[in-house]
């Protein structure tokens, strides 16, 4: 745990890309995690949690000083293990490979495979775009946090060996900002060779920011920092940084998010085709049937929608198509309350979408397989109000049912679904394909993971209709 993969991104290098951290000669202390990032808008220590992103108890303060990886293997030898690469979620904004349902020991005890998490840089720390004001030597600032990944990566590459892991078969995968962390990374030519395969979980990354959408908003930080000058900023405390950060008007999510900058991220990663640089990497992408329940929990009419509600949902996530797409998820779904329906469509117009989308470019370069699943097994918690909601697939995943159980619920049902995703994921990871058919266009099979999981061919064929209309 905790190991040092790039020097402190403090002072002046604040903002660029990282850099390879001082040699060392004594054994490193590896035992606990290390720190994770500063999260949106918080001073050094503070931490938001969420049931898709618990804290793992041990888990140390944030910092900037944040570069650092963990190690699961099960055993220091030439074996030659594949590796798997996880990213996390929290968009581009917050969390951290700390989290405790990401605790990749099970994984790789269960595949006999080496598993990695990584921090990296986040918010305004690992996305302020700074190159149109302070020049040059901060081009790539707009995209520091996924360079630091690259960098993790290279450390994978150069040291896995060691730790009995296979740099020649290497797995990247991430859940939610970590699947759009995973799109970009097939985007971008620093990462190329890097990883042979890409799983995206719940967070298909069609495309990057504008330049111009993200100087505006690094002009609006600056000055409500009063600094003109790079010198000026990296004499600033990381408290006053982050909560100026969150002042600027706009999505705090969507504030500071990876820039195309011509560099790092030349172009988008899924947009308005897929990249070429890495048609040759299989992936496997998919969505939990109820993904937009857990954002809606916090509403005050949660379970209680009405009609007005639900077209007044629709109006806003699907605008021409509300109707449309309304009459075909009640279809769908016929047991479906009006709050659920809602739901579905924040789910299919957002993240569902995007994987078909992300799934058909990727097929029509008929280059490498792309996989498709859906889980449609419901937790029990909250009553079962959630359904199967957005970060539900990370434990079964992981086949860490017991580390959430606050999350999957208790009794059997759990491990009988993450006996089936966690096996699939291996398999993925050691040979490059989960164990069903391939999605295309034509006849989009999808593996729905349940109790009794089964392949079905373009599952919810007339919301897609609705959407692609």
């Amino acid at each position: 745990k905790g190991l040092r993969y790039g020097a402190a991104p403090a002072g002046l290098r604040r903002f660029k890309p990282p850099q390879r951290p001082a040699a060392w000669t004594e054994a490193a202390d590896a035992v606990a995690y290390g720190a994770p990032a500063i999260q949106s808008g918080l001073a050094p220590g503070e931490r938001r949690t969420s049931p898709g992103d618990p804290p793992a108890p041990d888990e140390p303060a944030s910092s900037e000083d944040c570069l650092f990886l963990n190690v699961w293997t099960p055993g220091l030898d030439a074996k030659q293990r594949p590796v798997t690469v996880w990213l996390h979620g929290g968009g581009f904004a917050n969390g951290s490979g700390g989290a405790a349902m990401y605790d990749g020991g099970a994984l790789a005890r269960k595949g006999d495979i080496v598993t990695v998490s990584v921090n990296h840089r986040l918010n305004v720390f690992g996305y302020l775009h700074l190159g149109e004001v302070f020049g040059p030597e901060y081009a790539q600032s707009g995209v520091a946090g996924m360079l630091d990944i690259v960098q993790a990566l290279e450390w994978v590459r150069d040291n896995i060996a060691n730790f009995g892991g296979d740099p020649g078969n290497v797995t990247i995968f991430g859940e939610s900002g970590g699947g759009w962390k995973v799109s970009l990374l097939l985007a971008m030519p620093g990462a190329r060779g890097l990883f042979h395969k890409a799983i995206i979980q719940s967070g298909p990354g069609l495309t990057g920011k504008r330049i111009a959408d993200a100087d505006k908003v690094t002009r609006q930080l600056l000055a409500e920092l009063k600094v003109d000058s790079p010198e000026a900023l990296a004499r600033l405390s990381t408290e006053a940084i982050s909560h100026a950060s969150v002042r600027i008007p706009g999505e705090i999510m969507r504030l500071y998010t990876p820039v195309v900058d011509g560099i790092a991220l030349p172009r988008d990663p899924f947009e308005p085709d897929a990249s070429p640089l890495n048609a040759d990497v299989p992936v496997l992408i998919g969505t939990n049937k109820d993904e937009s329940t857990l954002f809606m929990l916090g509403h005050p009419k949660f379970g209680a929608f009405d009609d007005d509600d639900l077209a007044k949902h629709a109006k806003a996530g699907a605008g021409d198509k509300a109707d449309a797409l309304v009459a075909a998820l009640r279809a769908a779904y016929p047991h479906y309350d009006q709050t659920h329906l809602a739901a579905g469509v924040g789910t299919t117009t957002g993240m569902w979408q995007g994987s078909i989308t992300l799934a058909e470019r990727k097929a029509a370069q008929n280059a490498a397989p792309v996989w498709m699943y859906m889980l449609t097994w419901e937790t029990p918690v909250s009553r079962g109000r959630l359904r199967s909601p957005h970060a539900l697939e990370i434990p079964l995943v992981f086949d860490n049912v017991e580390k959430a159980r606050n999350f999957v619920g208790r009794g059997e049902e759990p491990q009988v679904v993450a006996d089936q995703m966690s096996s699939a994921w291996l398999a993925f990871a050691r040979t490059g394909d989960p164990g069903w058919r391939p999605y295309d266009a034509k006849t989009r099979a999808t593996m729905i993971f349940d109790l009794e999981s089964q392949v079905v061919e373009d599952p919810l064929s007339d919301v897609r209709k609705v959407l692609q209309a």
